[in-house]
């Protein structure tokens, strides 16, 4: 039996976990799951408690989504930060349209319109944005080769990481590392339109 499910927009790391978590504990909200971007709870929460929950994640960076297509973008955005920056390796050659039709529990081409019309861009390259984001954060590291992080990240060689990483961010991985200091761009502002 599953429980009343919100939708928490700005959910990308285990802080964010621990943070909505104690957010709704302390609203005595009891939770039965918490992933990324979604969180199930044992009872369905008052209109009171759901409005005083949403300001306090407001204030924290968060943002509670109500409406289905909202609902169903912020869960397409925390399935692709979970197989980009969580599940590693071990996910890095999963087909992204199999990946989000299992983890949504719909047709992938529904999905990418649905994507495409709300966010602007279409789904393949928020997951190239994602996948770039985190080649940025290996390069900065300096543990790995590009070859090595090519591999990790799920390009089929260290010639196309270089071209997409050029193409996207005006400069070489190599050039990236040699910066001295990381202009990332946050997991939740990823894909977003400027000004």
């Amino acid at each position: 039996m599953h429980g009343p499910t919100l939708i928490i927009r700005n959910m990308v790391c285990d802080r964010c976990k621990a943070a909505v978590r104690g957010i709704l504990e302390d609203a005595e909200l009891p939770i039965r799951r918490l992933d990324l971007g979604e969180v199930e709870l044992t009872r369905s929460p008052t209109t009171s408690e759901l409005s005083e929950v949403g300001e306090i994640l407001r204030a924290q960076g968060f943002e509670l989504v109500q409406g289905q297509e909202a609902a169903t973008i912020a869960r397409i955005k925390a399935a692709i930060v979970q197989l980009v920056h969580h599940d590693g390796e071990k996910d890095s050659k999963v087909k992204l349209s199999e990946h989000l039709s299992n983890a949504l529990h719909k047709d992938y081409s529904g999905l990418s319109a649905l994507f495409s019309e709300v966010e602007g861009i279409t789904i393949e390259h928020y997951f190239l944005l994602q996948r770039i984001e985190r080649v940025k954060e290996l390069v900065r590291y300096g543990e790995l080769t590009i070859s090595e992080i090519a591999f990790h990240t799920g390009f089929s060689s260290a010639a196309h990481l270089s071209g997409q990483f050029k193409k996207l961010t005006g400069m070489s991985p190599t050039a990236f590392r040699k910066l001295g200091h990381t202009p990332r761009i946050a997991l939740d502002q990823v894909g977003l339109k400027k000004g």
